[in-house]
């Protein structure tokens, strides 16, 4: 990412979080543009090309009542609307269910007991609209991607979970499908394989976040029940805490039961910018 891109997303990051705070108040252009030290007309242009919509548009996607229908809490004689019309029938708009097509595969135990030993890990730095990441794989699928703030330090973070592997800064193939899936093209989705270690228990919570479809919100609760755990809402949560690949497996997608978005392992500005992106292109709604 060059130093403009971070300091534009840091500052699209620092406007969502003030109409996160605000909403209530519909803060103007003019009041968000002065947060964020540039003029109306320049956060205008720059807001709406890195959402997809306007400020003013862009409230209505991070207000309470609006996390609450995409947990599903609609009124029942009311019309569904072209969103849920489209969940229903297995559809999610303009941007599909792309998860589903990512698939699992756990270490085996004598890779999780040993720390990867004898295993390869390829990783590479690169950036996203979210922020700059760290991408890491095997020989069998993506084992990781954070994040980060530094290179030297999220290396040393991956180094930690795979303390016997053998690591090749290299920059594969899979890793630019990974860049291009988080500009929003995912072509090549289906071609994505994930080698994660876990325990069983955590990738059976990482299974059940895939399943979430983009634009849509899950509870921890909600989650518990998908894997016939109702009351391991609590280790549910550690284990979605511990999840491993950012984005790719949604823990974005997690909020409270009251629709408050909660915190995020990234940074909670990220996630609330990551759900209010994804509504936007699941429902296709322009200003």
């Amino acid at each position: 990412m060059t130093a403009q891109n971070n300091i534009d997303f840091n500052r699209i990051a620092d406007a969502i979080n003030m109409i996160k705070t605000n909403f209530t108040n519909q803060p103007s252009l003019e009041e968000i543009a002065k947060q964020i030290n540039v003029s109306p007309s320049h956060f205008q242009k720059m807001f709406t090309e890195w959402v997809g919509v306007s400020p003013k548009k862009f409230i209505q996607y991070i207000t309470i009542s609006h996390a609450k229908k995409m947990l599903g809490n609609v009124v029942q004689d009311e019309t569904p609307s072209l969103f849920e019309t489209a969940i229903e029938t297995g559809l999610s708009g303009t941007g599909r269910l792309h998860d589903l097509f990512i698939n699992i595969e756990g270490m085996t135990p004598g890779e999780f007991k040993n720390g990867a030993e004898n295993l390869t890990i390829n990783y590479s730095f690169t950036s996203s609209i979210f922020g700059d990441i760290i991408v890491a794989s095997t020989q069998k699928g993506i084992c990781h991607i954070a994040f980060i703030e530094e290179e030297k330090n999220s290396f040393k973070n991956l180094q930690a979970s795979f303390p016997k592997a053998n690591f090749i800064h290299s920059t594969e193939n899979t890793h630019h499908q990974i860049k291009n899936i988080f500009a929003g093209n995912w072509t090549d989705i289906n071609k994505i394989k994930l080698h994660l270690k876990g325990t069983p228990f955590q990738l059976k919570v990482w299974e059940a976040l895939l399943k979430i479809p983009m634009g849509r919100l899950e509870t921890y609760g909600n989650i518990a029940n998908n894997i016939n755990s109702p009351k391991a809402a609590r280790a549910v949560g550690s284990a979605i805490g511990d999840n491993p690949i950012a984005f790719l497996i949604p823990c974005h997608r997690i909020i409270q039961a009251t629709g408050l978005f909660g915190q995020y392992m990234w940074g909670a500005k990220r996630k609330t910018a990551m759900i209010g992106w994804e509504a936007v292109r699941v429902e296709g709604i322009g200003d």
